[in-house]
């Protein structure tokens, strides 16, 4: 089992709350009240940044399409690189969902 060096019960609250939602709209509603435009913004961007870096695209092309500073694609490569996997494993499970 993975173990996050930010565990707490806090943030699994959080967790909870979120697999709670159940669709598109739910998450919209949620997400609204949670953050603010820019940094749901900046979570999607993020979000990608990172399929963008699985497809093997540059970081030209990273920049230009999804509007990103080279240094959070830097970050978000370096998660990629280096982190916990998490973009891979949500990544490979929406790869999935396409499939079916």
């Amino acid at each position: 089992m993975y173990k996050s060096r930010f565990k707490d019960e806090k943030i699994d609250r959080l967790f909870d709350a979120m697999l709670t939602l159940k669709n598109h709209e739910d998450c919209y509603r949620f997400f609204e009240d949670l953050c603010t435009i820019a940094e749901l913004k900046s979570l999607a961007q993020r979000m990608q940044v990172a399929e963008m870096l699985y497809e093997n695209r540059s970081y030209n092309a990273i920049a230009e399409e999804s509007g990103a500073s080279t240094a959070t694609i830097s970050r978000v490569k370096k998660c990629v690189n280096y982190g916990a996997d998490g973009y891979k494993l949500v990544i490979e499970n929406l790869s999935k969902e396409n499939h079916k």
